[in-house]
């Protein structure tokens, strides 16, 4: 039933049990495996070393595509961007926004026939490293635009109309954004608020979303709203391309954060904005779906910021510990600093690997990435913030001090805590680790779910369990075994990968350990069933042994196409052998702390703090915060506020 034109009813907040929320998670998520996957076979026990290597190559043609335009790239940001600008004024200049649209920067993955530049995702996100060491507002501005905003998702799921309409806009002149999230929503969908009532050939939309990048700027939307169910509609939370300058549209605050300072981050408030049913991407219930297939390959503009964010830490650490001496000798030389130059050096080589293997695979399109593309954001976002918070302490009070500070003193000013800022937020942006490490051992445990689900499933009839046990009887039969010995155990294997300096025993060792982590995780299922999934620090710790295993695997194939090309081969393969033998370290850590930790008293520490317990310990302190609600009203209406908006033009 349609509501009356104008008169759209209020929205209100879907209450949802857990069981709830978790079924409308599930049902957004890719069921189907139809190609391999290089890391959900690494989860299983099975070292599917011939998905990576020999490693894949782009076609010379999109090579030499994207080293043309990298070149241009380059050129603009040297001599077009002022990062120290952007930082001191929290924006980017209108005209470095604009140069960008006329390099075609805006459309690097449109397809050439909309007016992009049809770039794969190997260069997509060599450019992306490449503007974010320039200024990582810009980054995260050309990012939020084609790795989440308009074009992906209409790339896999729109029409021909709607590509043939929106991509040349997108590719030229027009800023995009996403917007999901709510005030009081973040990682479960299911209790979206926004809604998307249907009218006639229109939807109309009413609701509040929180922290759009490039909400402030953008021309056009990506939103998430949820349509009720009615005759003639399915209903559920369904995904629409939305006129950022439409009539009910408010952009009513401009978020400012402890870093990326230019980032044009806002609150959007919806009140009866009509959206054409032509504008709506999928089908109504599809909008979740097709915000995880289009994060599937999106996630990796993360790591390419971060992969050059560890280029530019390892450069600052190699000029600064050269020149700075202590006791008679450069600081580089003295063991204690001498360990964390090692450390960002092994650790950029290696995510570089990963963002590379993952790139490429996603653009031959033969394997299924999203696992390993989420592995490559989860890594890559926590290992570039500990290589930052590494170069301020190697660069100690120059660290802690501002670029602008220096400056003005006369010394190098080197934006060492700005980076750090700058990358704390790719701990949270699309899918925060906690959730990230939820997302991957779901994808992870999906063959055990498979044929044993319906064992834990309180809900399932005793029929359904006695088919359940009958098939993963039938499953661990076979797989067990398997787990049991690999080449892993044999001396010779993996020979090629020993020239002068030897990696094969890495390999071995990644082979060794993936059929050790297969175990543990089928242990950890007899033991827990159904609880398995509240084990979250269990789980966290299985997924992080997973990327430390993968980015061993990737590091160890990108030495060896170096090698093979005549590229730095030797000294790829000492940065490999540091890398894997630092890993290693922390897997072995990961492993001890599976079964042995604080999990079960820390929940009963956390019970005791939010039941008042420890309220004595909080005495002796002041507050600063300031008044007001922990999440600010979001109840639809007009707006009452200013609107920020301010498209470029």
């Amino acid at each position: 039933m349609s509501a009356a034109p104008g008169t759209s009813p209020v929205p209100t907040r879907p209450t949802v049990t857990e069981r709830e929320a978790r079924q409308v998670a599930e049902a957004a998520r890719e069921q189907d495996w139809r190609k391999p996957s290089f890391a959900k076979e690494l989860f299983l026990g099975r070292f599917r070393l011939d998905l990576i290597h020999p490693h894949p190559l782009p076609e010379d043609e999109a090579a030499q595509r994207g080293e043309e335009f990298l070149a241009k790239l380059r050129d603009f940001c040297e001599t077009k961007i002022d990062g120290a600008v952007i930082e001191r004024e929290a924006r980017i200049p209108d005209e470095v926004i604009t140069g960008l649209k006329e390099l075609g920067a805006l459309g690097m993955k449109i397809d050439t026939k909309y007016g992009g530049l049809g770039l794969t995702q190997v260069y997509y996100n060599k450019a992306l490293a490449l503007v974010g060491s320039a200024s990582p507002a810009i980054g995260a501005l050309l990012s939020a635009h084609q790795s989440i905003g308009v074009p992906q998702p209409l790339k896999i799921f729109g029409t021909r109309e709607q590509q043939e309409t929106f991509l040349p806009r997108c590719a030229r002149t027009d800023i995009s954004a996403f917007l999901l999230t709510e005030p009081d929503v973040g990682s479960d969908p299911a209790r979206l608020a926004t809604t998307a009532v249907p009218d006639g050939d229109d939807y109309v939309l009413d609701g509040v979303k929180l922290w759009t990048t490039n909400g402030v700027v953008a021309d056009l939307l990506v939103v998430m709203a949820r349509v009720p169910k009615s005759e003639g509609h399915r209903g559920g939370i369904t995904a629409f391309v939305v006129e950022a300058g439409s009539e009910g549209i408010t952009v009513e605050n401009r978020n400012a954060f402890m870093g990326l300072r230019g980032l044009e981050n806002g609150v959007t408030r919806f009140h009866r904005v009509r959206v054409p049913a032509a504008h709506r991407i999928g089908e109504e219930g599809q909008g979740l779906k097709i915000a995880l297939t289009t994060l599937n390959t999106g996630r990796l503009s993360l790591p390419a910021m971060c992969v050059g964010a560890g280029k530019w830490c390892l450069k600052i650490a190699r000029e600064w510990s050269a020149a700075r001496e202590q006791w008679g000798k450069p600081v580089a030389l003295h063991e204690a600093v001498g360990s964390k130059i090692s450390f960002i050096a092994a650790t950029t080589f290696a995510l570089e690997a990963v963002l590379d293997l993952s790139s490429q695979m996603a653009d031959e399109d033969r394997n299924d990435i999203r696992i390993e593309a989420a592995l490559a954001k989860l890594y890559g976002s926590e290992m570039a913030c500990l290589m930052a918070d590494e170069l301020v302490q190697i660069r100690g009070g120059r660290g802690f001090e501002t670029a602008d500070s220096l400056r003005a003193r006369g010394e190098r000013a080197v934006p060492a805590e700005q980076m750090l800022r700058d990358l704390r937020i790719n701990r949270i942006f699309e899918g925060s680790t906690e959730i990230m490490h939820l997302l991957i051992a779901r994808e992870a445990v999906d063959a055990h779910l498979s044929v044993a689900g319906d064992l834990i499933d309180p809900e399932k009839s005793l029929g359904d369990k006695a088919r359940a046990g009958a098939n993963a009887g039938v499953f661990y039969a076979k797989w067990l075994p398997r787990l049991v010995a690999g080449p892993g155990q044999l001396p010779g294997a993996y020979g090629d990968f020993k020239h002068g300096i030897d990696l094969s025993p890495h390999l071995r060792y990644v082979e060794r350990t993936s059929r050790k982590l297969a175990r543990s995780t089928f242990y950890a299922m007899s033991r827990w069933q159904g609880k398995m999934e509240t084990k979250q620090g269990f789980l966290g710790r299985i997924v992080d042994i997973g990327a430390e295993l993968f980015a061993m695997s990737a590091a160890c194939v990108r030495a060896e196409l170096l090698r093979g090309r005549g590229e730095h081969g030797r000294e790829a393969y000492q940065l490999a052998d540091a890398f894997c033998r630092q890993s290693r370290i922390r897997v072995e850590e990961l492993f001890g702390r599976l079964w042995t930790n604080t999990d079960d008293l820390d929940r009963k520490v956390v019970k005791g703090v939010l039941s008042g317990t420890y309220t004595w310990l909080e005495q002796g302190v002041v507050d600063p915060s300031g008044d007001g609600p922990w999440i600010a009203d979001a109840a639809p209406g007009p707006s009452t506020k200013e609107n920020v908006h301010r498209p470029i033009r």
